[in-house]
């Protein structure tokens, strides 16, 4: 069987997966967040943190709760890692240092899980599993309980409130995130994926010395990091490690992990809005734009020109050869248009226009399918955008989903699309002006330049994946992408619950026979249309210094 051929095959398999989890799991998710009833394990965790599930909140008291919890959380992890060095379990790690220990804890917060550490040599394993692991879960369930409270917000009329933050993020939690994480650990580690709490040994003897490996709960970490686009490893070298990602079965299973809830949440977008074909609009943008970004990647990897390529097949250069290129290029686009930033091959290694479509795909905004619940209330934001694109080409007012999308929305949207290229843009011009950060630079010229402006790309957009040329534990990269990471997650929910609040206190509007059906191809296809042009137009400039310079000069 061709390589090609295989790889086709390999994405056959992983459309019918998640085609057959689509409708169970979008349902199963819109009853979880319309339900009335509390199960009795959420009753104990509601009494315990001192809320009621059962007040309504208006979008500042939403806010108020999410901006609350996560900064618990920043402080929590940052004192769990800087106290590390007197805690049972660490293997003998020191403390983190203070400027990585923000670094690390505004990352797994802000779902963002960038590292700039070797995982394996310097978190023991109560910082592993009690700090960062629960991160990956609750940082998770917050991104979905922003995308409900937005559909809400198209969902009612004539009130403000929606809905409760703290029974939001208790049921992610309890009704999603952890019974899917249990089935798919014991998959995993079926597959080959190691779960223990081992201390350092040795693992053999190789030229003039040895080797030493720790072990830990890898598998129940790495089902949580996929499922809940979190991304981070166990391991430095992530999803390449034989130890979180041992054959091409375990790679195919995670590229689903990471895919299933972000494309299922249309499906239960448009049953909590009354219109399930609402969401296979949304679900076709999101499709369109992924098929097409993995055939691009697909081409581009097998198409290397040159000795080395014709004899390998392919740009084989920093890929695993136990997933070949088509494992690697559908993992490598399924990790940069969702908010995961898992990685299972070296994507500095990748060609030119490869790279540049990593990278690409995070400036997108992270939404064809995006993260659990940033790509769905990202890719909502983009159509009222889009409606409000249409409404001015054909003079009227726009209109989606039964609410008026006038001056107050329109200004809520374009501030959420703002944020993140100015954090990208901005810091990747600040480390060029200085002389300190461009020395972390491994390359020159137009991949040097590539190095920078994904790693901010990546923290900006809460990815987490690096080009991996840059040396970005230095004082300046911990700092400024600490920042991009937070203010990257945190400023664009600001306008989403403010878009939310907005949209729940209208009364719906009447259907016309001038009302554009958002829910027919013809939307899909502005909606895919604005999206790229919008990225285009913002990007373009810096993808040429970077990314299309490599690729054209090769």
């Amino acid at each position: 069987m061709s390589p090609v051929l295989a790889g086709i095959l390999q994405l056959l398999a992983l459309v019918v997966a998640l085609g057959l989890s689509y409708r169970p799991l979008g349902d199963h998710m819109a009853r979880v967040y319309s339900s009335r009833r509390h199960l009795w394990v959420e009753k104990r965790i509601y009494r315990v943190i001192g809320a009621n599930p059962d007040v309504g909140m208006r979008w500042p008291a939403y806010l108020r709760g999410v901006l609350a919890f996560s900064a618990v959380g920043v402080l929590f992890l940052y004192g769990l890692q800087r106290s590390q060095g007197v805690l049972p379990g660490s293997l003998g790690f020191v403390s983190i240092d203070p400027d990585q220990a923000f670094n690390t804890a505004a990352s797994f917060v802000a779902n963002t899980n960038w590292q700039s550490y070797y995982g394996e040599q310097a978190m023991g394993h109560v910082v592993q599993t009690g700090g960062l692991a629960v991160q990956n879960f609750v940082s998770a369930a917050v991104g979905i309980a922003v995308a409900v409270a937005l559909v809400r917000g198209f969902a009612r009329s004539r009130t403000g409130e929606l809905g409760n933050f703290w029974a939001d993020l208790v049921r992610g939690v309890v009704r999603i995130l952890l019974p899917i994480s249990v089935i798919g650990a014991l998959v995993l580690v079926s597959c080959g994926v190691i779960q223990n709490f081992s201390a350092i040994h040795e693992v053999g003897r190789f030229t003039g010395g040895t080797q030493q490996w720790n072990g830990g709960a890898v598998a129940s970490q790495e089902v949580i990091k996929e499922l809940g686009t979190n991304g981070g490893g166990y391991f430095n070298a992530n999803s390449s490690h034989p130890f979180e990602n041992p054959n091409g079965l375990s790679n195919l299973f995670e590229i689903y992990l990471i895919l299933v809830i972000p494309f299922s949440l249309t499906r239960t977008f448009g049953r909590m809005a009354g219109s399930v074909r609402q969401g296979y609009a949304i679900l076709g943008a999101m499709a369109t734009i992924w098929l097409g970004f993995t055939a691009l990647m697909m081409w581009t990897e097998y198409a290397g020109q040159g000795p080395a390529f014709e004899i390998a097949g392919g740009a084989m250069e920093g890929k695993e050869t136990r997933f070949g290129i088509a494992g690697s290029s559908l993992f490598a686009v399924a990790t940069t248009l969702t908010s995961t930033g898992a990685v299972n091959s070296f994507h500095s290694s990748y060609t030119g226009f490869g790279g540049g479509i990593t990278m690409l795909g995070m400036q997108l905004g992270e939404i064809a399918p995006g993260g659990v619940g940033s790509g769905l209330y990202g890719m909502l934001v983009m159509a009222v955008v889009a409606v409000f694109v249409a409404g001015l080409m054909v003079g009227r007012t726009p209109e989606y989903l039964g609410k008026k999308i006038g001056t107050r929305e329109v200004t809520f949207a374009a501030c959420y699309l703002l944020v993140t290229p100015a954090l990208v843009l901005g810091f990747t011009a600040a480390s060029f002006a200085l002389d300190t950060p461009v020395n972390s630079m491994t390359n020159s010229g137009a991949h040097g330049f590539s190095e920078i402006l994904y790693a901010y790309t990546s923290g900006a957009n809460n990815n987490g994946s690096a080009f991996a040329g840059l040396n970005a534990d230095t004082p300046w990269f911990n700092t400024t992408i600490g920042i991009a990471m937070l203010l990257g997650r945190f400023l664009p929910m600001v306008f989403v619950l403010a878009l939310a609040g907005s949209l729940a206190g209208q009364r719906p509007v009447p259907e016309t026979a001038g009302t554009l059906r958002t829910e027919k191809p013809l939307f899909t296809g502005l909606l895919v249309g604005t999206i790229v042009i919008i990225t285009g137009l913002t990007y373009f400039p810096a993808l040429a210094l970077g990314p299309l310079a490599e690729g054209l000069a090769a």
